[in-house]
């Protein structure tokens, strides 16, 4: 028998807010995180905005000497650790510290220092690099350093699948849990790679959009006049625990996770497949993983990038999934506000699909205006909506062809 997972603490940097009520009060009044960029002069560049987070401060959560030691993702999944760890109550000691553990994930770990040490090295030579350049980096240390902070001594580990990354922590912790490995993870994805490289690598692929003019509105999933997503950043943690541990604590629980799918393309390096083949067989994985039947799903948090393939394949993919159903599905893509978080992404949907189950608000599309003929669904434009649904469905999907869904349900004992 299955062990029932749920989820007792959430934990939130985004573009649109520092903590999880900051973030929440804000796309209820569908603000958009984007605005041009500070983080590194755009005069060369044909796009100048992004999703950045704003007026955070690495010393208000580490010392001066910590913080120069971790990568800017890590700063992220430090802050949004702390407020998990305060909102879910629990306490790490020696009769529990083995069985919690960390997951972690980013799609690329600190692109910042890879580009700094990289120029170090090339103008000054090797002798000039970081001895932290590493420890700062790479993909896992963002788990690393949360464990040691907290104590976390179970499971730690972290995966780099893209814009799938988080959600895949969520999902692959849901299984140790499930399984025994653990009886409680600290999971999600964490992102900082709006960086010169990264920003002219992306926009060399055609991938982002070019509204220079104004970047509020440049975030527009599934509507017609879309033309790329915008690069966002942060982090999204949840901390997943097992029932009865949950319970025999007293720990408040917001929703039960209940059901987790993966699949791949098998199609292209970036482009989705145009059959909706992989998000389609995911989302049915994910519902037969949970154990229900695709009209008990009230919600979905979409992909939802903002490119003209993505939504047009993955509202494809949910029609062939739900049939006359999605028709009568709330869909919404909260990346409209806080950008394309790349690795980050899932985690921070996670978070906002847990809220949606616990708060019975359903977040917005904002910047719909023109409809698709391709993307006919009902996709919560421009204001949020109040309901209340038994089952939220979270997509994310990655380059590579890489694809998750998470399945969380209203919480009742």
């Amino acid at each position: 028998m299955k062990r029932r997972v749920v989820v007792t603490g959430l934990g939130l940097v985004t573009p649109c807010g520092n903590d999880v009520p900051t973030t929440w009060e804000a796309l209820k009044r569908g603000e958009s995180g984007a605005d041009y960029i500070k983080k590194f002069d755009t005069e060369k560049f044909p796009v100048k905005f992004a999703c950045e987070v704003k007026n955070f401060d690495p010393l208000n959560y580490l010392e001066k000497k910590e913080a120069r030691r971790m990568g800017a993702f890590t700063h992220y999944a430090i802050a949004a650790s702390d407020e998990l760890m305060r909102d879910c109550g629990i306490t790490i000691d020696e009769s529990n510290a083995e069985e919690i553990g960390t997951y972690i994930s980013s799609g690329i770990g600190d692109f910042w220092a890879i580009e700094r040490e990289h120029d170090k090295l090339l103008s000054s030579g090797p002798d000039r690099v970081s001895p932290f350049f590493i420890p700062s980096a790479i993909v896992n240390l963002a788990a690393g350093n949360v464990s040691i902070r907290h104590g976390l001594k179970g499971p730690n580990t972290a995966t780099a699948t893209a814009c799938a990354a988080g959600a895949h922590a969520i999902g692959d912790s849901f299984r140790m849990i499930e399984r025994g490995d653990a009886v409680a993870m600290l999971c999600g994805g964490a992102e900082s790679a709006i960086t010169p490289m990264s920003v002219a690598g992306f926009t060399s692929m055609r991938a982002m959009s070019t509204r220079n003019d104004d970047p509020k509105t440049a975030s527009r999933p599934f509507d017609l006049e879309r033309d790329g997503f915008v690069i966002g950043e942060g982090a999204g943690l949840i901390m997943l625990e097992e029932l009865e541990f949950a319970k025999a604590r007293g720990a408040k629980i917001y929703a039960e996770i209940v059901g987790y799918g993966m699949s791949g393309d098998a199609f292209h390096i970036t482009a989705p497949d145009e059959t909706g083949s992989g998000p389609r067989r995911v989302m049915q994985k994910a519902m037969k993983d949970a154990g229900i039947s695709p009209e008990q799903i009230g919600y979905i948090n979409a992909h939802g990038t903002s490119t003209p393939y993505n939504d047009k394949y993955e509202t494809l993919a949910i029609k062939q999934t739900f049939g006359e159903h999605a028709y009568k599905l709330a869909v919404s893509s909260t990346k409209s506000m806080t950008g394309h978080a790349l690795g980050a992404a899932g985690g921070i949907e996670a978070v906002i699909s847990v809220l949606s189950l616990k708060e019975n608000q359903l977040m917005p599309t904002i910047n719909y205006q023109t409809p698709d003929p391709e993307c006919d669904l009902d996709y919560i434009p421009n204001e949020p909506r109040n309901r209340e649904v038994e089952y939220v469905l979270s997509n994310s999907f990655g380059f590579g062809g890489t694809n998750a869904c998470l399945i969380f349900k209203r919480y009742d004992s």
